[in-house]
């Protein structure tokens, strides 16, 4: 008979197929790719990234964390990231109160005063995904908010409250990283001015 009480922190260490976690890299890195182009990012851009590991292997937010396939999807976008001099913005999980780990030279790109918190991610507690963050950067803090200019949520982790104002949805060819649904959003300036008023097409 299956246990059903088996300890999640032990599932975490599971080993996922080879193909699995190249299809799941390649999805990151193709979403990432999409929206960077969608959102006019360019150099020092934030790319804010919210990642639930256990909703991309099929599992309950918070359950199962896996550090084998967030490596898998910090490994994809940052393909796309690093050579366009994007930054990377990983959203911890809920019980850090969804704080923000990213590069120290990032900050001073932000155009606000932030200052830097004391906190080091584990899978269970901040996630996998900010966890690999945090150890791969050059100069990794952790913030408690920032203002991304365009972000994807893997998996229902709610990054809304990290977005510049005003964030505009972006539907992209690629829907899901594995089990995972992805929604992602850019942001542009707000509209003043009322009906008599003209815009700059190149920020809508």
């Amino acid at each position: 008979m299956e246990n059903s009480t088996i300890n999640p922190l032990h599932l975490a260490n599971i080993t996922i197929e080879e193909d699995v976690i190249k299809k799941i890299t390649d999805n990151a890195a193709a979403a990432a790719e999409e929206l960077c182009k969608a959102g006019r990012l360019n150099e020092h851009s934030i790319l804010v990234v919210g990642c639930s590991s256990s909703e991309v292997i099929g599992e309950h937010i918070g359950t199962f964390s896996s550090p084998q396939v967030a490596a898998a999807i910090l490994t994809g976008i940052q393909s796309v990231l690093e050579p366009l001099n994007i930054f990377l913005a990983a959203q911890c999980c809920e019980h850090l109160n969804r704080a923000i780990i990213i590069e120290k030279n990032a900050l001073k790109y932000t155009g606000m005063y932030i200052s830097p918190v004391n906190v080091v991610p584990q899978p269970k507690a901040g996630g996998s995904f900010a966890t690999a963050a945090y150890h791969s950067f050059n100069e990794p803090v952790a913030v408690e908010s920032i203002k991304a200019d365009a972000g994807i949520d893997i998996g229902g982790t709610l990054i809304g409250m990290h977005l510049k104002e005003v964030a505009v949805p972006v539907r992209l060819t690629t829907t899901s990283i594995g089990n995972a649904s992805i929604i992602c959003a850019r942001t542009r300036p707000k509209f003043i001015g009322g009906i008599r008023a003209g815009y700059d097409d190149s920020l809508l």
